[in-house]
């Protein structure tokens, strides 16, 4: 078996394996490439993330520096925004719904290491996949460990630490995060764009 279908898979892998090596570094150069691209050109930016996620991203908004270990990894619903200095590290898959909204300096992390010193100095690691239903909204330097699943219409308070599922329609927040209450989605077809009541 492939070191790649191994980490994908969930099972210890080596990360030094030249497959892997050669993904990671193709990424690394299309995130320098995006993050330094200007700003006000977002033509290029659309095409960069387009080839880094495999996928059409003019639906995303990415802001720069954006920083991930493979891309291919990671799959983006409609009008999703990230903000500046994030960091997806998708060894194994991350999915993110639609209308997602994650806030500055937030870490996605799949992938681990071993307990075990031994087998960690050999180089071993393993992913956990990392999900992110609709409708989601995760504040700044939130930070969200290996295999975790986040409901649709959850809050994310700033600065939480994500370490188990959190059920959909919840405001969750801490370190570690749980959820302090569920959100009243009630009837939205009423409130207009800007209304304030």
């Amino acid at each position: 078996m492939l070191e790649k279908d191994k980490m994908l898979q969930g099972e210890l892998y080596d990360g030094g394996d030249p497959e892997l090596v050669a993904l990671r570094a193709k990424a690394k150069d299309l995130c320098f490439q995006f993050n330094h691209c200007l700003p006000s050109d977002k033509k290029k930016q659309c095409e960069i993330l387009s080839e880094l996620f495999n996928c059409d991203a003019h639906s995303i908004n990415i802001e720069a520096p954006f920083f991930c270990d493979y891309g291919i990894h990671i799959s983006l619903g409609e009008n999703v925004f990230i903000n500046h200095n994030c960091v997806f590290l998708d060894c194994a898959s991350i999915e993110i719904g639609s209308n997602v909204f994650i806030a500055p300096n937030v870490g996605l992390y799949t992938a681990s290491h071993p307990i075990n010193p031994l087998e960690r100095n050999r180089g071993d690691e393993f992913a956990k996949p990392i999900t992110i239903k609709d409708n989601v909204w995760i504040g700044g330097g939130v930070q969200i460990v290996p295999g975790v699943t986040i409901g649709e219409n959850c809050v994310i308070g700033t600065g939480s630490i994500v370490t188990k599922d959190i059920p959909a329609n919840t405001i969750a927040v801490g370190n570690p995060c749980k959820p302090i209450r569920n959100i009243e989605l009630g009837d939205i077809s009423n409130y207009k764009k800007g209304a304030t009541e």
